[in-house]
């Protein structure tokens, strides 16, 4: 990858969620570890010698609330339980045991891309519908937030797969709004630096990745600080993350 990595923008327009998150809020004031489950599939679970989004996002808040004299006694725990190749059919399958047991106040549930990237494995409207299943099944459970993530912007989402991926990036936002959760819009935030910022595809995707499908280090490391901008703004805290940030 080029050492020369462009700065990036993270417009509140994409960023910010629709939705507080009451829970996850009222969870900081409890006792207690603070319990966030993230639910996905490979660029959940983490490849290679990239570090996971859950694993930098549980450190950029135990950060920020240690710095924070009010929770600074608070623990974070953010368990991941990503499994590659899966799509919602088989992680609505493991709700029970891998979310519901932990008893989390947020769920961070990435879904879609293998839908589109395995399209001869998956079933487009099985995999919207059981998305929709999963999201009732989340609401059901009156404790937990819930935050939807959609598919990444990456060479392998484009090309023969852009006019699937653009079809499932809207079933996703459809299937949020329907069932009144937040929705972080991955997919668009990274074209939005592709397109805007001149973040080149080789910077966005993993090197190694003969796929060129899941993101490199760097832009796994944004997409997770925009991820934690966009719960500390939904949590009530009024500080946002700098607009630009180059390392």
């Amino acid at each position: 990858m080029s050492d020369n990595l462009p700065a990036l923008e993270f417009p509140a327009a994409i960023v910010d969620l629709q939705y507080s998150l009451e829970n996850f809020r009222k969870a900081l004031g409890g006792k207690g570890p603070v319990r966030i489950v993230a639910m996905g599939s490979s660029s959940t679970a983490g490849l290679g010698n990239v570090v996971a989004y859950p694993a930098r996002l549980e450190l950029y808040l135990r950060k920020h609330y240690k710095d924070d004299d009010l929770h600074r006694d608070i623990r974070i725990d953010v368990f991941n339980r990503g499994k590659g190749g899966e799509e919602a059919p088989q992680e609505v399958a493991r709700f029970n045991e891998d979310i519901f047991a932990d008893t989390p106040s947020l769920v961070l549930w990435q879904v879609g891309t293998n839908a589109v990237f395995r399209k001869n494995e998956f079933n487009f409207d099985e995999v919207v519908a059981k998305i929709a299943e999963g999201l009732a099944l989340l609401r059901d459970h009156p404790t937990m937030d819930v935050i939807l993530i959609d598919p990444q912007y990456v060479t392998a989402m484009l090309d023969d797969n852009a006019e699937l991926s653009e079809k499932m990036v809207s079933a996703i936002r459809t299937a949020a709004q329907g069932a009144k959760v937040n929705l972080f819009q991955r997919w668009a935030l990274m074209r939005h630096w592709h397109v805007y910022n001149n973040a080149s595809f080789e910077q966005l995707l993993a090197p190694d990745d003969e796929l060129k499908l899941h993101q490199s280090d760097w832009s796994t490391m944004q997409v997770a600080r925009a991820l934690r901008s966009a719960i500390l703004t939904a949590t009530g805290v009024t500080q946002r993350c700098p607009c630009l940030i180059t390392t």
